[in-house]
Order: C-alpha cells, then sequence, then structure tokens
C-alpha cells in the first residue's frame, strides 16, 4: 500500500465516520463516500478496516491501563491491581474518545463473517487481557467471556466521564490538573 491509498483510505474512513455521527445505527453511508467503492469495494472491507482502527485503538487503551501480575508492584501512585477495572477504564476511555466508530461497528459489524471474527479475537482480548480468560483457552470460550464483560461495561457508568460533571470539580481540575 502506498502513501497515497493510505491517505485515501484514512480520508474515507473519517467521511463515513463523519457521515454516520448523527445515526451510527442507520444504513452504513457506504456507497454515498466519494471514493468508498473505488478505495474498499465492498461495505464488508470497509468495516473490516474500521474494525482494525478499533482493535488498534482500544489495543492502546488497555496498554496503557493493564499491567500484568508481574507488574503489580510497579502500578503508579493512585492505581489498583484489579485487571478488571483497567479493562474497564480502557474500553471506556477508547470508546468515550471514539463514540460514533464504536456505536457503527456495534450497529454493523456482525453482519459480515470477517468482520464478525475480528470482533471474536476482539473480545477475546478483553477476556485475556481483564484475567479472566488464559490466551490458550478455546477463542470461542474466551470470546464468550469477553462478550459477557463488554456487556456489563456497556453497562456500567464511565466514572472518567462523571467524575469532572460539577463545576466546582472542573474549576478544581484546571486549577490542579494532576487532579
Amino acid at each position: 500500500m502506498s502513501w497515497s491509498d493510505f491517505y485515501r483510505r484514512r480520508d474515507v474512513m473519517a467521511e463515513v465516520l463523519r457521515r454516520a455521527r448523527h445515526d451510527p445505527a442507520g444504513p452504513l453511508p457506504f456507497a454515498e463516500v466519494p471514493g468508498a467503492v473505488e478505495t474498499f469495494g465492498t461495505p464488508e472491507s470497509l468495516l473490516l478496516a474500521l474494525q482494525h482502527r478499533w482493535t488498534q485503538l482500544l489495543s492502546g487503551q488497555l496498554r496503557a491501563e493493564v499491567a500484568g501480575p508481574e507488574d503489580a508492584a510497579d502500578l503508579p501512585p493512585g492505581r489498583d491491581a484489579d485487571q478488571v477495572d483497567a479493562v474497564g477504564r480502557a474500553w471506556h476511555a477508547a470508546v468515550r474518545e471514539h463514540p460514533t466508530l464504536a456505536a457503527l461497528l456495534d450497529a454493523h459489524g456482525d453482519r459480515h463473517p470477517t468482520v464478525r471474527a475480528a470482533r471474536r479475537t476482539e473480545l477475546g482480548m478483553l477476556a485475556v487481557a481483564a484475567g479472566l480468560a488464559e490466551p490458550y483457552e478455546p477463542a470461542e470460550d474466551t470470546a464468550r467471556v469477553g462478550a459477557a464483560l463488554r456487556t456489563l461495561l456497556r453497562h456500567q457508568p464511565d466514572r472518567a466521564a462523571s467524575r469532572w460533571r460539577h463545576p466546582v470539580d472542573q474549576l478544581l481540575r484546571k486549577l490542579a490538573p494532576t487532579a
């Protein structure tokens, strides 16, 4: 893939997300986006690229939040060793920063076999990162555990998003950015 291909793919995905912002569960804006058909060929290829992007974003959040058991002594002050909570923080941060991407994949991700397989892999990653499954367990089992965890996370409030809603808390945050 050339750099121009990379930028074209990036721009098409950004335009799809921009158009889907108001109704991510609605029809996938594929044919309406200039260059989408030429760049991706099919909605499935576009969704697979969007899933790959989501996996990269979520993986980065997981890496920032989750410490393995061997790293528990090296956790920064204020962080606990509870891997499930850390995965929850990472997942919520990814959804908070990329809500349209997450909602679009939730709405359209299970319609195509290759995207569905990538989403099952993501669920397994969540289960293993949370310490609820082991990497050597069957993929279907880890995906099932990850699906249960993701369902719980969807219904759990995002504590980081609600933490600074009060105006005084917002002011304190601006005055003391480390708070």
